[in-house]
C-alpha cells in the first residue's frame, strides 16, 4: 500500500517535470521572439523616428536603409499606433504589476 501511494508521487513528479521542461522551452522561444521585435522596434525608433512626428537630424542617412526595411515598416508603424503604454508593456512581460 505505502510502496503504490510512493510509486503514484514519483509518477506525478515525472509527469510535471516533463511538463514543466516541455513549457520552458515554449515560453523561452515566445521571450526570445518577444526581444527579437523589441529590439526591431527599439532600431526601427532610432532610425525613422521622425514618421512618428519625431525630429530627427540624420534623417537623411537612415533613407539608404529604407529599401532593405521596407516590409517592416507598416508593421513597424501598426506596432507604434498601437502602443499605449510602454512601462504597462514592460511591466506585463515581466510578471510585475506596477
Amino acid at each position: 500500500m505505502i510502496k503504490a501511494i510512493n510509486m503514484k508521487i514519483i509518477i506525478d513528479n515525472i509527469k510535471l517535470f516533463f511538463i514543466g521542461a516541455f513549457n520552458i522551452k515554449r515560453k523561452s522561444v515566445s521571450i526570445l521572439n518577444t526581444e527579437a521585435n523589441n529590439e526591431m522596434d527599439n532600431f526601427l525608433l532610432i532610425c525613422f523616428a521622425d514618421n512618428l512626428g519625431i525630429p530627427l537630424p540624420i534623417s537623411y542617412y537612415t533613407l539608404e536603409l529604407l529599401p532593405y526595411l521596407e516590409k517592416d515598416m507598416d508593421r513597424w508603424v501598426g506596432r507604434m499606433a498601437e502602443r499605449k503604454d510602454i512601462w504597462l508593456e514592460k511591466f506585463g512581460e515581466y510578471d510585475m504589476d506596477p
